[in-house]
């Protein structure tokens, strides 16, 4: 009837590890606001910086191309850049995740949940 209850502590060590695992993951996600990527477009007359999470910090545009006639070129430049670093951003987020996961002992390319 009782059989089972030796095994109660391998289930307390198993959720301690899973609270840890836990808490590590939401760190892993808060870091990721800590990580910037810079995409380029242009040779660098357009420049696009975000974090990891892909939240956008800073656009610059060099004064050269500020021509009222290059104005489809700017919206061009603009937009490749920005699509460039959402590409970045998606890439530090999977690396920092992996890290996470080699931490856990996940075999290479777990995907985890987010």
């Amino acid at each position: 009837m009782f059989k089972g209850l030796g095994q109660l502590g391998d289930m307390a060590k198993m959720m301690k590890q899973a609270q840890e695992m836990q808490q590590k993951m939401l760190d892993s996600q808060k870091e990721l606001d800590n990580i910037e990527v810079v995409s380029e477009a242009g040779g660098g007359l357009v420049k696009v910086v975000s974090t990891a999470k892909g939240n956008f910090r800073n656009i610059e545009i060099d004064e050269s191309i500020l021509i009222p006639s290059e104005k489809q070129v700017i919206e061009d430049l603009l937009l490749a850049a920005i699509k460039d670093c959402k590409v970045k951003s998606e890439e530090a987020s999977k690396k920092e995740m992996a890290k996470m996961g080699q931490a856990f002992g996940l075999p290479e390319g777990f995907k985890l949940p987010f």
